[in-house]
This record gives structure tokens, C-alpha cells and sequence, in this order.
């Protein structure tokens, strides 16, 4: 799990600067030693103001958010847009603000992005809840927005929305959801969004087979409910099923694999204690939940992941990599089927901010969020001899 060498060479590529669109030569990339491969890491673009999501485009440009509302187009020459408008207001406080982005698995065709963000209540009250719009992007707008999922209830707090999207291979979508902190006895009952996964339409529309649809006293579009507050979702490539990471309280951070109708634990059951050290749960294992398929002791403060299914780097395919905030590292879980072989800290030397997203490119190679005022969007590709 040892980096053992990394060095820093020149470069010339383009990053941003306060401008949208201005260039900056002689930036550095830094070459670090892993388990399997050498690799480059390289800033692409700096200057992003607390980047949260991103997605790529068939041109290969990746759609970035900032959280305090921006959704720019960032090219990998390292070129940034200005803001694209028709962005939804967002509440950008504390944890909340811009947060994910997604492209419609037929985007090629009807032009959707998908936008999760936390949103005041429009009935003017003082709550906020996690919500999911989608628009028709043209040129540098969205255009036809339409908002297709409200959490409920709206609730006063700027803590643990959730919000990573995801497309199942049946075109169904994903949207995680926190427990917004310190509502975290709402994960346990079926008439709130808070610390559940849900399932939906893209239109917004409920699928017929959710595995509450019909029961009373249950909001019909929740998948999986008893989490905390799930910042990490990816689609396993050969078994479409989806995989989630949630920030567990200090310590017991979760990579679970949620089932329709299962109950994950929180709060009833963790491997954390809270902040302050007091005891949230004496219980583990509680029955009638389900364990984590892989946790971890202490927390590593979660973010996004993804399994690697490129060309760039051939000794990590079908690995999952996940992202961490609070070592500035990328786990990766060697895998065997479902079964985590092996874990390696990856890029801990070279990234010097908290890792808020990790996505694969249409090049094959990793690209990462930095969280902070001057975030980075950086690329990691192979420097193997």
C-alpha cells in the first residue's frame, strides 16, 4: 500500500485562471509508484470553486459542477466554459449547493442532463431537500428544465443531502439520499426520503415493481432505505447491479450493494461512534438489517467511486476505486467477483486536496474532483515504461 517514489516533471498543458477560457503553461504533473502501475497525475484544470460532479460528454468534454450553482463544460485541453445557464437555484450552504450531474444514457438523442442539488422549499418555508432537474443541453444552456424528484420532507439543516446519480442498465435512476443529520431516526421509516436510495423514471414517473409501490404509510419511489448519507454510487459493469458508499459517523464508513425493500441499518446498527465520541448504537448487527459488504475502521470520509473497466491501465480492470475526502487518496478494492481481495491507498503523495468525485474517461483514464475554493480537475494515465 506503499507509494515508494514520485517525482515531478514539467509539462505544458492549459488550466484555468480566474477567466474562463485563459491558459496557463508550465504547470506540473507528478509520476508516483503504485502496487501495479506507475502512473501520471497531472492538473488539468484548476480554479474550479468546490467542484462536486462530473460527467462526460460524446465530445469528450466533462460536464463539472461547483456547488455554489456553476455547471461548466471543461475540455480535457483544460479549457473552461463560462457558466451554462438555466441551472436551477440551488441552497448553497454548508453541505448543500450544486452536487451531481449526469447524461442520459440516450444523450446522443434527446440532449438530458440530470443535476442533483439541494433546493429551498417553493413553498417559501425555511427547509431544504435534496432535488433532481433535468434540462435539454444546447450549446452553453439547458433548456425545457424540468424539476423530477423532491425530497421530503423540506427540513432546516445543511447537512447530508446524498446525491450521487446513477443509470441502471434498464435505464432506470438511481438517487442516493442522506439522512440530513440530525433527522437520522427518519432511515428507519418509509414515509421520508431521509437516508434512503430511490428508484424512478428519468421522466420522474415510479416504477410499477419498487417494492413499496402499494403499501400504505410508504412513499412508492424508495428502493433501499437505513443510510446514512450515501455520496458514492456506481453500476457493476457484468452484473448491473448498483453499489453505493455511504459516509459512515466517525468510523464505519459502508460500501453496500442495496437490494429493493432492504433495510442497511442506520441508526439502529454502525461501526462508528458519533463526532464527540458518545455512542450513537451499541449494535453492529442488528436483525432484520443488512451488514455492509465492506466497511471501514476509521473512516476514510467516503466521496464517489467507480470500477475501472479501461484499457489504460489493464492490471485494475474490474477493480473498484473509491474516493476519499479525508486522506486525499483513491481506494482500490481488488475484487474477485464480489468479494474484496485486497485494498491499496493510491495517489496519497501526489493530490494534495480532498477527492470529492472519480469518474473514468472516454481516454481510459482516471480523472478527479478536488474539494476545495481552488478545486482541481485532474487527470491519472499510465506512465509505465
Amino acid at each position: 500500500m506503499l507509494h515508494t517514489f514520485f517525482k515531478l516533471s514539467t509539462v505544458a498543458l492549459f488550466c484555468s485562471t480566474a477567466v474562463a477560457g485563459a491558459a496557463l503553461t508550465n504547470a506540473y504533473a507528478a509520476e508516483a509508484q503504485t502496487e501495479r502501475h506507475t502512473v501520471e497525475v497531472t492538473t488539468v484544470a484548476d480554479g474550479l470553486n468546490f467542484p462536486w460532479g462530473m460527467a462526460f460528454l460524446p465530445t469528450g468534454e466533462a460536464l463539472i459542477t461547483e456547488k455554489s450553482g456553476s455547471l461548466r463544460r471543461v475540455g480535457l485541453d483544460g479549457v473552461i466554459s463560462n457558466a451554462i445557464s438555466g441551472v436551477p437555484d440551488v441552497v448553497y450552504k454548508s453541505q448543500g449547493g450544486l452536487l451531481d450531474v449526469a447524461i442520459d444514457p440516450d444523450f446522443g438523442e434527446n440532449s438530458w442532463v440530470y443535476l442533483s442539488y439541494s433546493e429551498a422549499d417553493p413553498a417559501g418555508g425555511k427547509g431544504n431537500s435534496t432535488a433532481v432537474a433535468r434540462g435539454k443541453l444546447v450549446g452553453n444552456n439547458l433548456q425545457d428544465v424540468e424539476v423530477i424528484f423532491r425530497g421530503a420532507p423540506k427540513y432546516e439543516s445543511g447537512a447530508h443531502f446524498g446525491s450521487r446519480l446513477a443509470f441502471s442498465p434498464e435505464g432506470y435512476l438511481f438517487i442516493t439520499l442522506g439522512d440530513r443529520y440530525s433527522a437520522m431516526d427518519d432511515a428507519q421509516t418509509l414515509d421520508n426520503h431521509h437516508g434512503k436510495v430511490v428508484r424512478i423514471w428519468p421522466d420522474g414517473s415510479i416504477p410499477e415493481d419498487n417494492p413499496f409501490v402499494g403499501q400504505e404509510g410508504a412513499l412508492p419511489e424508495i428502493w433501499s432505505y437505513g443510510h446514512r448519507n450515501v455520496q458514492g454510487a456506481a453500476i457493476h459493469p457484468q452484473t448491473g447491479a448498483l453499489w453505493t458508499v455511504e459516509h459512515g459517523p466517525k468510523g464505519g464508513d459502508e460500501i453496500n450493494i442495496p437490494v429493493a425493500g432492504h433495510n442497511y441499518g442506520w441508526p439502529l446498527a454502525t461501526y462508528g461512534i458519533d463526532y464527540d465520541g458518545s455512542i450513537i448504537s451499541d449494535k453492529t448487527h442488528v436483525e432484520g438489517t443488512v451488514q455492509p459488504h465492506y466497511y471501514w475502521l476509521p473512516s476514510i470520509a467516503t466521496s464517489n467511486m467507480i470500477f475501472y473497466t479501461g484499457n489504460e491501465f489493464p492490471a485494475w480492470q474490474g477493480d473498484l476505486l473509491v474516493g476519499a475526502l479525508k486522506a486525499s487518496k483513491v481506494a482500490r478494492l481488488d475484487l474477485e467477483g464480489k468479494r474484496v481481495m485486497h485494498e491499496e491507498a493510491l495517489f496519497e503523495q501526489v493530490v494534495e486536496q480532498r477527492i470529492r468525485d472519480i469518474e473514468q474517461g472516454p481516454d481510459g483514464a482516471i480523472y478527479l474532483l478536488t474539494d476545495d475554493r481552488n478545486g482541481k480537475f485532474i487527470r491519472i494515465s499510465n506512465a509505465d515504461d
